[in-house]
């Protein structure tokens, strides 16, 4: 018998939502799984939800109420009866739906991470543009720090042997400090994610140095074929890497959540290593443009078609990001604990 609903609801509802999220968890990843100590607070959790329901009884003044308890318990049954002994680690279907339903969930957080670097472009851009003196202070590569018209006269008058020469070494190096660039904005999330803030905006102060410094000079057309190609990709993974700090960081905020800490970062652990997964993806398929295909200018390669390929990569990745998995979400209109 309860003899104060009010009371029981807001006693009882922290409870029933980690519950559920864990539920909407395993019908989203098919490679989600427990340790014991995830599986007796699982189990917990769907005891104290079916002891609740009992002690509704046929209380009729929340019908709603009843019926999303009833339902929590029958998907909580379905999952604890369920044999699962055949469902592993698809990569595939990982990447495919695990891993955008994943991006979609903490979309919030990318939208910040977008923001901050937007902005840091702007500092950036705005900073050269007043004093082309910081120049040297803004872009941290040698390779950067000469003038874009010299460069770009160095770069259209290789033949293909001499751009086989290092070609591979540049981009490994490229590839080395985009990993360590992308590592760092999730793991600087344990700074309540000021550090990955401060990194994103750093990181949006050099690209818009060097996006003023190559339009100021007249070579849009070489920076848009340039950059384009592998940044349609490898900018969109750091920003993902930005998402996944901004994400810890919430779960160490603990925003609204009503959890400890410990229940926070473990309800967050599988997606940060969805987005980290998918970043690290990207990030080789950019590694691989960069060498095979960005590095190849005019007359070797027109800009327009180096252009046109970014372009087509990046409507790709947004329709990717975007709608793939879709049709395996949850109607849950809260699906998601903890976000930035």
């Amino acid at each position: 018998m309860i003899a104060d609903l009010d009371r029981f609801i807001v006693e009882e509802t922290p409870c029933w939502r980690e519950l559920e999220n864990i539920l909407d968890r395993m019908d989203r990843d098919m490679a989600f799984s427990m340790d014991l100590a995830g599986v007796k607070r699982f189990h917990y959790l769907y005891q104290r939800t079916s002891s609740d329901l009992a002690r509704m009884g046929d209380f009729a003044a929340d019908p709603e109420l009843r019926a999303y308890l009833q339902s929590l318990v029958a998907r909580g049954f379905s999952e604890i009866h369920e044999a699962r002994r055949g469902r592993g680690f698809a990569p595939i279907a990982w990447f495919f739906v695990t891993f955008p339903v994943t991006f979609r969930r903490h979309v919030r957080a990318f939208v910040l991470a977008t923001a901050i670097t937007l902005l840091g472009a702007a500092f950036g851009a705005g900073a050269l543009h007043l004093d082309r003196a910081d120049k040297e202070i803004l872009l941290p590569f040698e390779n950067l720090l000469g003038s874009p018209a010299e460069r770009v006269a160095t770069e259209e008058r290789q033949v293909n042997e001499d751009l086989e020469k290092g070609k591979y070494t540049f981009s490994s190096h490229l590839m080395t400090n985009n990993t360590r660039v992308a590592v760092s904005c999730m793991a600087l999330g344990f700074s309540f994610g000021i550090g990955t803030l401060i990194l994103l905006f750093y990181n949006g102060v050099v690209l818009g140095a060097v996006v003023l410094d190559y339009i100021v000079a007249g070579k849009t057309a070489f920076l848009v074929g340039w950059l384009l190609p592998h940044g349609a990709i490898e900018i969109p993974a750091i920003l993902i890497a930005g998402q996944s700090g901004f994400v810890l960081a919430g779960a160490l905020l603990g925003r609204s959540s009503g959890l400890a800490l410990g229940e926070r970062l473990r309800l967050v652990w599988a997606d940060l290593a969805t987005l980290m997964g998918g970043v690290a993806i990207l990030l080789v398929w950019a590694g691989l443009i960069e060498a095979l295909f960005s590095q190849y200018h005019e007359p070797v390669l027109p800009y327009s078609l180096k252009i046109a390929f970014g372009a087509v990569e990046l409507a790709l990745l947004t329709l990717f990001l975007g709608r793939a998995g879709f049709a395996s979400e949850t109607t849950n209109k809260n699906p998601g604990v903890i976000d930035a």
